[in-house]
């Protein structure tokens, strides 16, 4: 088991009386007008330099190509957070289709992926 899934299997256990709490609390007057989209969540480099070492081991490879089935792999250092963000979120969501991918993102959460694509995108 990854570290950092441990790590938050051991937070959500900390704060679930918290949230258990909460949940009896009366219930507010609803909003007037419905909430717009949150804005994406502020990436942390450095936790994002922690979950990226599974990262070099195909990306930081000059000229790797990947066995299965035989794909260029791109350099993913210095890309836009942007497209680093809609990446991974397209390989967790099924909207991207590259099997390696997929099982990777499947274990980061919103904040991971923000995390991951502010510290790439600082990379030269």
């Amino acid at each position: 088991m990854r570290p950092l899934t441990i790590a938050a299997c051991l937070a959500l256990g900390a704060i679930a009386p918290i949230a258990m709490a909460q949940d009896t609390a009366p219930a507010a007057a609803p909003a007037a007008q419905p909430a717009a989209d949150p804005a994406p969540a502020a990436g942390n480099a450095e936790n994002g330099r922690m979950l990226t070492y599974t990262c070099q081991g195909c990306h930081g490879i000059d000229g790797y190509k990947n066995a299965y089935p035989n794909f260029h792999v791109p350099k993913i250092g210095g890309q836009s957070a942007q497209y680093l963000r809609n990446a991974l979120t397209g390989y967790k969501d099924g909207t991207r289709n590259h099997p390696t991918m997929q099982a990777q993102a499947q274990s980061f959460s919103e904040q991971d992926i923000a995390d991951i694509a502010a510290f790439l995108s600082n990379l030269k």
